[in-house]
């Protein structure tokens, strides 16, 4: 673990070894997660079981802030008869204390795994609160080195974001647990598989499927409301959609946007969007148009259909030009 004033914390590898009902949780003691527009505290957090003992957060659909302390992505947690898996933690300490408490309000189940479903800081930042359940942490065969990569960046924008007071507590995890191929994981008659993705959001995306009621937990391969953000391949992430198609889940949870979505409806906007950006970008490339061109005109029919577009579509825009130039 690195530490000094300026440096955020970097923990490598270290193990410290019913239906859609509202839990309102006081967590006050936990600077909590729900703030009214003015930014002021309420005391209270959300969880939704969107299915028997499938319990998901619905995180505000916002760059990271001082007022949200990172809560912008879904999240949640799935209870079995002797055992809880976690599902992402969100983008701060603080995010994962209120995630944390509200397991156990709802279970006294003890937390075995803590799984990511990729690398990103809003679905990440929060582990180390449940560093004190000693869980397994489980991720992507890739998902270390990912975030051995980007580490130190994604803490430093985490602080600049949020001020110290929110991101007080914040490290990075590594896996403890690395999964490279379709796992199994027993939490007590309740079994999940973990789906490692080839390159689509990034190239450590993981699905969570709890074959009990067909949930999967679907990450950011699935974006609603909020843009898609482009970190993998646009045509890996169009395959990985399209096979999914075939096998849909009974419920989806987003990484952003609704707690639950059904299927097609939960993929249709996101591939529409993909498919547009790139149709846009191959027909600019193929009359031997500019990436400036591009930045400038592909997709842009896409605007006033997501939040935060210009936040993130221009940097997809980049990232799709890159990769299909070279189709």
């Amino acid at each position: 673990m690195l530490k000094n004033e300026k440096t955020p914390l970097i923990r490598l590898g270290l193990r410290p070894n019913r239906r859609s009902v509202c839990l309102q949780l006081s967590l006050a003691p936990l600077m909590a997660l729900a703030w009214p527009a003015a930014g002021k505290t309420s005391g209270n957090a959300h969880v939704t079981e969107i299915s028997d003992g499938i319990f998901a957060h619905h995180g505000h659909v916002e760059l990271q802030t001082e007022a949200n302390r990172g809560d912008i992505s879904n999240n949640g947690f799935i209870v079995g008869d002797e055992a809880v898996a976690v599902v992402d933690t969100g983008g701060s300490y603080q995010t994962g204390l209120a995630l944390r408490e509200a397991v156990k309000q709802a279970t006294n189940k003890p937390i075995k795994y803590v799984i990511n479903t990729h690398m990103h800081p809003d679905h990440v930042l929060g582990d180390a609160a449940f560093l004190p359940d000693n869980p397994q942490f489980v991720g992507h065969a890739k998902l270390a080195r990912a975030l051995g990569a980007r580490s130190a960046r994604y803490l430093e924008a985490a602080r600049e974001a949020m001020g110290e007071a929110a991101f007080a507590g914040t490290e990075i995890v590594m896996p403890t647990l690395e999964v490279s191929e379709p796992t199994e994981l027993d939490l007590g008659n309740r079994k999940i598989v973990l789906e490692p993705q080839p390159t689509a959001h990034t190239d450590n995306d993981l699905v969570v499927r709890d074959r009990k009621t067909g949930t999967a937990f679907l990450g950011d391969l699935i974006f609603s409301v909020h843009v898609p953000a482009l970190d993998g391949s646009i045509v890996g992430w169009t395959i990985v959609l399209e096979k999914f198609g075939t096998e849909a889940p009974a419920l989806v949870v987003p990484g952003h946007g609704p707690v639950a979505m059904q299927w097609p409806e939960a993929s249709q906007p996101i591939q529409r969007y993909l498919g547009k950006l790139a149709s846009d970008v191959r027909a600019i490339i193929k009359r031997g148009g500019t990436i400036k061109e591009a930045i400038e005109t592909a997709g842009e029919s896409e605007r006033g259909k997501w939040k935060l577009f210009d936040e993130f579509h221009r940097r997809n825009v980049t990232a799709a030009f890159a990769e299909l130039e070279w189709e």
